[in-house]
């Protein structure tokens, strides 16, 4: 019983998710280090991929580099942006940096030092990835990662490219 009340639960969380305008909570762009709007980081119209992650994750950096590893391939098969987000405290914006460039990211990636951002979008594990499609609305979330998991993303993806 207390399985299906969870179940409900996260339901009810993902379909208000869904419903829900992406929020304008403040993130930092760890290369410029400007500020930005979150709902300003999705481009009107294109279909944006969000890897939320932490340096101390092990699994998130591994879904990254699978990621950034097949986004050459993926990007002549359908028009979309990656972006990733860190949720290491501020102190760590450094490590966040240095990280990204020695593995050489090529994609923009923000951090969300104070987990405002995490606690508006209301998850709360990493890693989490969410898809927005053109109008910019929450299509899905998954949290955790599986080697191939990846693949599932990109799938959703090409559907909603369609």
């Amino acid at each position: 019983m207390k399985k299906i009340l969870l179940a409900i639960a996260g339901l009810l969380i993902v379909a208000n998710l869904h419903a829900q305008e992406l929020p304008d909570t403040e993130i930092k762009d760890v290369n410029s280090g400007k500020k930005i709007a979150f709902n300003q980081t999705i481009e009107k119209g294109k279909i944006t991929v969000i890897s939320f992650w932490a340096t101390w994750c092990i699994p998130c950096k591994k879904e990254i580099k699978s990621m950034s590893m097949k986004l050459p391939a993926w990007k002549k098969e359908a028009d979309f942006n990656y972006i990733t987000i860190s949720i290491d405290e501020a102190r760590a914006e450094g490590i966040v940096r240095t990280y990204a460039i020695s593995q050489g990211w090529t994609f923009p990636f923000y951090i969300d030092a104070n987990s405002d951002l995490k606690r508006s979008l209301s998850f709360q594990n990493v890693p989490y990835t969410m898809i927005i499609d053109k109008s910019g609305k929450v299509v899905f979330t998954h949290t955790g990662y599986e080697e191939g998991g990846e693949s599932e993303i990109f799938a959703k993806v090409k559907e909603l490219s369609k």
